[in-house]
């Protein structure tokens, strides 16, 4: 439809222009589809620089999940008990699934796999900057859930109504299971205050340390943000960096409270006239120079990402090898795509009938469909009241 309205457009048009009036009848399809919130699918023309920043964006979505992996598989052998082992393996096999979930967006706009992952390995991509901190105890497994978790289900809870149809598909699913990943780490860092003093003192120390650079996953301030605006009149985003942090900061505060735990803010205090609570400023400087590769862990992260990339050559090579030789109706097969890697397809899988906009506040582990508390929450004990299982 598009395109045939830009066709009759050009044909009108002197000769030399019609390039040029076939172009802009496109991008003005384009602009009418976003404005009345209707979704962009890959085979819909779209801008050059659309395309780039949705390849911009999910391929460092997709980057943050896989190097995300590290800081918790750290600590899968050394799990206190044979239930909080099988949990994060859980979650850790979680956020390989949604990296190759991700990967599939990005291929539905052109992008190789390959080359994005190539990009990543040589510092040509970015992935968070939260992944550059190492986890030092226990309690920073439950840190990560509850914080950096619990601060990505609200970037991206809002990314399930993004303008480009594959990728707010994908984030559904992925919403879903970070919404179980927040809760897991609600539930042992309850479980680590409620137990010894040791146990109380470990959880307090991994939130001092995961606090400030949660609130940095956010982004920049808004008019330090180079894409931000161009990103929300495409509907990509459809929050600025500072409102979600915003909300991030109310909906932990109680939580807080909860966990019996204190968010380490001087100045986070409830501002009655703005309806919000007030907060400290964060160092961005810090922020920046994670940014740049000089945090912590930045150089452990991506070379333990190269060699296991190199390591599992032989791995893709033999499933693309196993794929070609089981492919009918060809001499060599003609299919090279690893198996059990999401096809470009599966992210534009429309089945999915959960709402996005469900009032439920996917990042309250407190709180479930019906009110009540979620299944598995432990029940309440006296501070103190002997060691936790944790």
């Amino acid at each position: 439809m598009a395109t045939a309205a830009a066709r009759q457009a050009a044909g009108t048009a002197p000769e030399g222009a019609a390039e040029a009036v076939h172009t802009a009848a496109l991008e003005a399809v384009f602009d009418a589809a976003v404005a009345a919130d209707e979704r962009i699918e890959p085979r819909d023309w779209m801008p050059d620089a659309y395309r780039a920043t949705l390849v911009r964006q999910i391929a460092q979505h997709a980057h943050s999940e896989i190097i995300g992996m590290q800081p918790e598989a750290n600590w899968i052998t050394r799990a206190p008990s044979l239930r909080r082992k099988a949990i994060l393996m859980a979650k850790v096999q979680d956020e390989a699934g949604h990296g190759l979930y991700l990967y599939g967006a990005a291929e539905t706009l052109g992008a190789s796999r390959d080359d994005l992952l190539d990009k990543l390995h040589t510092g040509r991509q970015k992935y968070s900057s939260i992944f550059n901190y190492p986890t030092l105890t226990w309690a920073d497994v439950g840190a990560i859930g509850w914080l950096v978790d619990g601060a990505a289900i609200t970037n991206q809870v809002p990314l399930c109504r993004c303008s480009y149809g594959p990728y707010a598909r994908a984030m559904v699913r992925v919403c879903k299971e970070e919404s179980f990943h927040q809760r897991q780490g609600y539930e042992l860092l309850l479980a680590l205050s409620r137990g010894t003093d040791a146990q109380h003192a470990m959880a307090q120390d991994a939130i001092d340390r995961w606090w400030w650079p949660s609130l940095m996953m956010f982004g920049p301030p808004d008019g330090e943000s180079p894409h931000s605006a161009q990103s929300t009149a495409w509907k990509i985003k459809r929050h600025s960096n500072d409102e979600l942090r915003q909300r991030f900061v109310d909906i932990c505060v109680p939580q807080a409270e909860s966990l019996g735990l204190a968010l380490p803010d001087p100045d986070l205090r409830w501002n009655e006239e703005r309806g919000h609570h007030d907060f400290g400023a964060i160092d961005w400087t810090e922020f920046w120079e994670v940014l740049k590769g000089n945090g912590p862990c930045n150089d452990e992260r991506i070379s333990r990402r190269r060699r296991a990339h190199e390591e599992g050559a032989w791995v893709r090579e033999a499933a693309a090898a196993h794929a070609r030789k089981h492919t009918p109706g060809t001499a060599s097969g003609g299919h090279t795509s690893t198996p059990n890697a999401p096809d470009a397809t599966d992210a534009t899988d429309a089945t999915d009938k959960t709402d996005p906009t469900d009032p439920t506040d996917p990042t309250d582990p407190t709180a479930s469909a019906d009110g009540t508390a979620p299944s598995g929450a432990p029940a309440p004990a006296p501070a103190g009241s002997g060691k936790a299982t944790a």
